[in-house]
């Protein structure tokens, strides 16, 4: 079922397949919206799935100039308290795992377990901040195109964009019709958010991290120093993926999850 619910005065647009178990909460990450996982839900049978656009994406309302990771955090909280769910899995892609780590940092009593997907816990170098405001001023000059032809085709591995294609087109397609606002908020939002490598460490909540081999924005060197920083997390790796995995590798990286939410049920 599609929703709107109201948090603090955001307007959140929400699908819940509202059967099933244990809740599996899917956060897409920058520049898409909930859509991006359609073909992936029917993957994970058997379990109850919510979808929710992230403030700035999809159709869910802009708040501000600034999506912080704790604002994104604090209305997914507030989505899932409307939907009258105590306990779930998170699933966070890219940005959206930046938005999970600040979960489970101020909302731990409701993450079973987390899933880091091609996403990291380490706040921008000042490079990449600097490499963020140069993609504002380009949204702000008026050249988003150059954003939506670019950045969705270089989160595919290489040998995957061609027969990807279409998809690719369709995110490219979503970008463009993103408002200007929504993009340079969640710029400024990731640019400003918190190192949490501490809050994994402290942290007893079950975690999972799936990387792909083949990921041009989490380099090996920078994924292997995260699997070596957290020796408590699971780590999977998809072999011939970049940053999209479950769309490149959709069966392996949703019976991953599957598997890692399943052991968890158990305990």
């Amino acid at each position: 079922m599609e929703k709107f619910i109201t948090v603090d005065g955001c307007s959140v647009r929400v699908r819940d397949s509202e059967e099933g178990s244990p809740v599996i909460v899917l956060l897409h990450g920058y520049l898409d919206s909930m859509e991006v996982w359609e073909d992936f839900i029917p993957l994970l049978e058997g379990a109850r799935t919510v979808r929710i656009d992230l403030p700035g994406h999809g159709k869910s309302e802009i708040k501000g100039e600034i999506h912080t990771m704790e604002f994104l955090a604090k209305t997914v909280r507030g989505v899932l308290t409307a939907l009258g769910i105590e306990r779930c899995f998170v699933v966070g892609h890219s940005m959206g795992g930046y938005v999970t780590l600040e979960l489970l940092k101020h909302y731990p009593e409701i993450c079973q377990g987390i899933v880091l997907l091609h996403s990291t816990p380490n706040a921008d170098k000042p490079e990449k901040k600097e490499a963020r405001e140069q993609e504002i001023n380009l949204v702000l000059s008026g050249k988003k195109e150059s954003i939506a032809h670019t950045i969705p085709v270089a989160r595919f591995a290489l040998q995957n964009r061609k027969p990807m294609a279409a998809k690719i087109e369709e995110i490219s397609n979503g970008v463009l019709l993103m408002e200007d606002e929504g993009i340079t908020a969640a710029l400024r939002g990731m640019a400003s958010r918190n190192n949490n490598n501490e809050t994994l460490r402290q942290s007893t909540v079950p975690q999972l991290f799936i990387l792909g081999r083949e990921d041009g924005h989490i380099p090996g060197t920078i994924a292997e120093k995260m699997i070596a920083d957290h020796p408590q997390a699971q780590v999977v790796w998809l072999e011939h993926s970049g940053h999209m995995g479950f769309m490149e590798e959709p069966q392996l990286t949703a019976q991953t999850i599957l598997d890692f939410v399943n052991r968890q049920v158990r305990v």
